[in-house]
């Protein structure tokens, strides 16, 4: 269900991307939560092929940012257990890879579509709900099924 405000809202997002073999079959993880009253808005698990870690941890990002602006957030708060990729966001660190370097760009523009972007590095033990749908997104694209 997708949900489309009127007023300005403020938008949470939790992200995790992995990838198994690094580079390897990778995957997403991204819920949207509406930051004033914790309601989770959307969860994402999205299975990406054959890509690194990092590449993996910006197309989440991105995918986030997207949703919540689809949304109409003009505030953003994005969590994630990827040091190195908040650090870059943050502008703590230069992006020195070609590839994310795009990704990154294409954060900076989502950025002046939504308005104010936070980012905050939390440990991974803090980002369970992301890193399971990231794993889950990996196990489906791999075809690994898994009994509940």
């Amino acid at each position: 269900m997708h949900f489309r405000y009127d007023s300005a809202m403020k938008c949470l997002i939790r992200t995790d991307g992995g990838a198994r073999g690094n580079p390897g079959p990778a995957g997403i993880g991204v819920v949207v939560e509406n930051a004033e009253t914790g309601e989770v808005l959307e969860r994402h698990a999205k299975y990406l092929g054959h890509t690194t870690n990092n590449q993996a941890e910006y197309q989440a990002v991105v995918l986030g940012l997207q949703r919540c602006r689809d949304l109409g957030a003009t505030e953003v708060e994005v969590v994630g257990d990827s040091e190195l990729i908040i650090r870059q966001l943050n502008g703590e660190y230069r992006v020195k890879n070609q590839d994310l370097a795009y990704r990154y760009m294409e954060i900076k523009n989502l950025e002046t579509q939504i308005g104010r972007v936070r980012y905050r590095h939390v440990r991974r033990e803090l980002n369970k709900a992301a890193d399971a749908l990231s794993n889950q997104a990996m196990d489906e694209g791999t075809g690994i099924r898994k009994s509940r």
